[in-house]
């Protein structure tokens, strides 16, 4: 089992901190999430609260991911990034392969990359690109990543949404970027069986989990692909407590990702109470687990 600290929403300055005392508690990895604005109203509703609501306010920090992760990462030495999710969808995918492999080869096998789709209209309308064919544009960004970012040599693309002549990225990466696929629906467990390197959840019980594990390995055993070695992230509505890592580690789940500020008491925004609660529950739950 890996252990993730779930860096969203946290301040600017606080960023670096957290990355040194997650390494040095040990702790495997930091995940970023991606919100490039937070519109005053939307025109459809979260998908992952009861009543449909965002649960943050216009003003919560969402530090770039890519400008995020490299920093953090050179303060560190050990630990592993990814996004938790990118919303690939609403970027240009030889730009995002350009910023994936520029990282990923500065910090070998530390960098993996979570891939998902935006819910909100406003976000496709105003970076002018498509709602509508985000589920294809996906499956074809993932295609453009992999292409990209590990062939050492000229490559071209030719589909239905992204194409061009050959051409390489420069610097690659010395081994394949892992890309994992976040979402809830039907069509995003199948894009991660058949074509991700693991799945992604994002707040969900246990009860849930389980059935969307149970799913996945499903539909990589109908892909022909092996249920070891494929990474099963989740955000789980779990208290802190070893019994309750060992409920997941028995549906399946190989990494949680938690922020740990949210379960001791104490400011969750303050600096301190972040850092006390990564080494409590490092001392408390990964330890005692393994």
């Amino acid at each position: 089992m890996d252990f993730t600290v779930a860096a969203a929403m946290c301040q600017p300055d606080q960023l670096l901190d957290i990355a040194r005392a997650t390494e040095r508690a040990g702790w495997d990895a930091v995940a970023m999430p991606d919100a490039v604005f937070y519109p005053e109203t939307v025109s459809a509703e979260y998908p992952y609260t009861s009543d449909g609501s965002r649960f943050w306010s216009p003003d919560e920090p969402f530090v770039d991911p890519w400008v995020a992760i490299p920093a953090m990462a050179a303060v560190t030495d050990r630990i592993n990034f990814y996004t938790n999710v990118i919303k690939a969808t609403l970027r240009e995918p030889l730009l995002l392969a350009k910023t994936l492999s520029s990282a990923a080869a500065m910090y070998p096998g530390r960098i993996a990359v979570g891939v998902g789709m935006s819910w909100i209209p406003e976000e496709f309308e105003w970076l002018h690109t498509d709602m509508a064919t985000r589920g294809q544009r996906l499956d074809e960004i993932i295609e453009v990543l992999r292409l990209t970012t590990s062939a050492n040599e000229m490559v071209s693309h030719s589909g239905p949404h992204y194409s061009f002549g050959r051409l390489q990225l420069s610097p690659v990466a010395p081994d394949p970027i892992p890309i994992y696929v976040g979402g809830h629906s039907k069509p995003a467990l199948r894009r991660a069986a058949s074509r991700g390197d693991g799945w992604i959840s994002a707040l969900a019980s246990v009860d849930d989990l389980a059935t969307y594990i149970s799913t996945v390995h499903e539909l990589l055993r109908e892909n022909g692909r092996p249920i070891e070695g494929f990474k099963v992230a989740v955000t789980p509505f779990v208290m802190p407590e070893v019994s309750a890592v060992e409920q997941l580690a028995s549906i399946g789940v190989t990494d949680i990702i938690t922020a740990p500020w949210y379960f001791y008491g104490g400011d969750p925004g303050a600096l301190d109470t972040k850092l006390a609660s990564i080494d409590q529950f490092a001392e408390e739950i990964i330890v005692a687990f393994r």
